[in-house]
């Protein structure tokens, strides 16, 4: 067909569009322009007593050496390929044996680990060492050289939390193994947490990294600071209608999330607790550190206890609630710095 020549159907106007790589937008205007958000993602559970069998298992059976990271994708049943647990976000339950080493690597993709159990492993992050304990929050900024080393006498196991999905929807994703023997810690150990982890105090010889300046500082979020925190308020604050006793993991540079795509939270939700229903277009992860109860996502009622992992979509309706007894904690983590940025960010009580 040359310019001059106009159709006379339309079955040939719409094939020719299409040899040329185009498309009629008015053919698609639902798929493209939805009236709200609709996420492949389904609300979804996945029960640490199940999970950590299986790990043990591949501790013996697949070597580090031969799975670089031995690590069990939690994969959402709507999100299978490429695999996720949430649209922007990963969650895995990575294990690591006594006597084991982790070689170092690096990734585009931020990421986080939040220790389970175990004891006397640690993890170096750009040359600074953090050792783990049940409760920890371990961050690994984007392209920070990490690696895993564990002296301890029994298995250590994390969550661990990644944005690749959203890196690799940008195909903005690198990776890369040292090559070399590990490098030497090259500063005091921990000595980012010492430094940062005083509250309003922060040691003004240090400015923020201007190559990374929404990256936190802290290496680790130690669990005895957490939990301090928690029990100082946690009897007598009012806290959210859906969220409870809510506290964020914050960058003492900004005040805000601790990387620039994930941010992370830990609430007390009192015995007896009942959540507002509410939706948001953020997507969360959630991991319960202690107690049970259950989360009503739409119309999948999650039951969860101590150790499980579950999500929630975004734009999904929820509410937690909490039987009479005992307080549960629950760590979550979420795309919410990425949407506010982008001006997406939307939220509307039920």
């Amino acid at each position: 067909m040359t310019s001059t020549d106009v159709p006379t159907t339309d079955e040939g106007a719409y094939a020719d569009l299409a040899g040329l790589a185009a498309a009629p937008l008015w053919r698609q205007y639902g798929d493209l322009m939805p009236a709200q958000p609709v996420s492949p993602a389904v609300a979804h559970l996945w029960p640490y007593a199940r999970l950590r069998p299986l790990a043990l298992h591949f501790s013996t059976a697949l070597s580090i050496a031969e799975a670089e990271r031995r690590v069990l994708m939690l994969v959402n049943p709507g999100l299978t390929d490429p695999p996720a647990t949430v649209n922007t976000l990963f969650a895995g339950i990575q294990i690591i044996m006594p006597g084991e080493t982790a070689r170092t690597h690096r990734h585009s993709a931020n990421a986080f680990r939040f220790i389970i159990e175990g004891d006397g492993a640690v993890t170096t992050v750009n040359g600074e060492r953090l050792r783990m304990h049940p409760g920890d929050l371990l961050l690994t900024p984007g392209w920070h050289w990490h690696d895993h080393a564990h002296d301890g006498d029994t298995p250590m196991m994390w969550l661990d939390g990644l944005d690749y999905p959203l890196v690799n929807s940008l195909h903005a994703g690198f990776f890369e193994i040292y090559d070399h023997p590990a490098p030497p810690p090259r500063t005091p150990d921990e000595l980012s947490t010492r430094q940062f982890m005083h509250g309003r105090l922060n040691p003004t010889w240090l400015t923020p990294d201007t190559e990374h300046p929404k990256v936190s500082p802290v290496g680790n979020y130690p669990w005895a600071e957490t939990e301090r925190a928690l029990a100082a308020i946690a009897d007598d604050a009012q806290g959210s209608a859906a969220e409870g006793i809510l506290l964020e993991y914050t960058n003492p540079w900004t005040g805000g999330p601790v990387l620039p795509t994930i941010g992370a939270r830990i609430a007390r939700l009192r015995a007896g607790f009942t959540g507002l229903p509410r939706r948001h277009t953020a997507s969360t992860i959630y991991h319960v550190v202690s107690g049970s109860g259950a989360t009503t996502v739409g119309d999948t009622r999650l039951d969860w206890s101590e150790r499980d992992i579950f999500c929630v979509p975004g734009w999904a309706q929820y509410s937690h609630q909490v039987p009479p007894g005992s307080d549960a904690t629950l760590f979550s983590y979420t795309d919410e710095p990425v949407l506010r940025t982008l001006g997406l960010y939307r939220e509307q009580w039920l």
